[in-house]
């Protein structure tokens, strides 16, 4: 496959194939966007609960949201039974809001064979495609493991360092006003505003109802003013969610050096000492 992303097309075709492993990774909060509510569980068949939130976040670290270790995500994977060679597919119940981190972790962790569900749940339900009301379980314990890829995700003392660096831009999917400071964060203890330097580009501006926009309309999104064609790109948002959105579309608009900053706004917002800007 040439695309990050699976259609709803494909998954019918495909979805009781042995080695596809369907998961669902949608969030308890949903940020950002008018949330989808749905009357108790709603799911595509055969897709397995991944727990997000619960299994495939470190809930040691002090950071919101922030990446699993590699031992977590191996005993969490292998329980959903997935093996080395599996084909993973991951949508959740928005169309594309959580889905693209739950990805981007199997990415972190070493795993490539895994892809986003185009315009997830509610694509699924539109096109009136059966839904099942309880999740499937694992058949098995799988043989995954987890081997973090450290070039895939940036910290706090390289975003800072990238301020001042032309071969390195800086993304923020959050919401204008949130970027320009006009805007109260919702964690407490966060200052208002944005990393210097940053580019605002809300992760509503690369979806086109639930799906991803195509490649040709997300290109002029991420264009910057350096000529260099693989610049290295960070990606922040809140707490490391939606900055996933907008990481998938990079990789959609065939740029291929991205990162995540993990901790995102959380954790620079919360730190006086590291840099603001606010709208001029």
């Amino acid at each position: 496959m040439t695309s990050e992303l699976v259609s709803t097309a494909w998954l019918v075709e495909h979805l009781e194939d042995e080695n596809v492993v369907l998961l669902d990774a949608s969030m308890n909060t949903v940020l950002g966007k008018e949330p989808i509510i749905y009357d108790g569980v709603h799911c595509i068949p055969n897709a397995l609960n991944m727990s997000l939130e619960e299994s495939f976040f470190d809930l040691q670290s002090a950071m919101s949201h922030a990446m699993p270790t590699e031992a977590q995500f191996t005993v969490a994977a292998q329980n959903l039974g997935i093996d080395h060679d599996s084909i993973v597919v991951i949508y959740d119940d928005q169309g594309i809001y959580s889905a693209p981190r739950a990805w981007w972790t199997f990415k972190v962790m070493g795993f490539e064979n895994v892809f986003v569900l185009d315009g997830g749940l509610p694509q699924w339900m539109a096109e009136n495609l059966p839904v099942a009301n309880e999740f499937a379980s694992p058949s098995k314990r799988g043989n995954i493991v987890g081997h973090k890829q450290s070039n895939l995700i940036a910290d706090v003392i390289e975003v800072a360092e990238s301020i001042n660096k032309k071969s390195i831009s800086i993304f923020d999917a959050r919401g204008v006003a949130r970027f320009n400071g006009s805007a109260r964060e919702p964690r407490a203890g966060v200052r208002s505003g944005h990393i210097p330097k940053s580019i605002n580009v809300p992760f509503l501006q690369v979806l086109n109802g639930f799906k991803l926009k195509s490649r040709e309309q997300l290109k002029p999104l991420f264009e910057t003013t350096t000529s260099a064609e693989e610049q290295q790109r960070i990606f922040s948002c809140g707490s490391g969610i939606t900055a996933c959105i907008l990481i998938l579309a990079s990789k959609e608009a065939e740029h291929t050096r991205n990162k995540l900053y993990d901790g995102s706004w959380a954790e620079w917002g919360a730190n006086a000492q590291l840099p603001i800007m606010l709208a001029s």
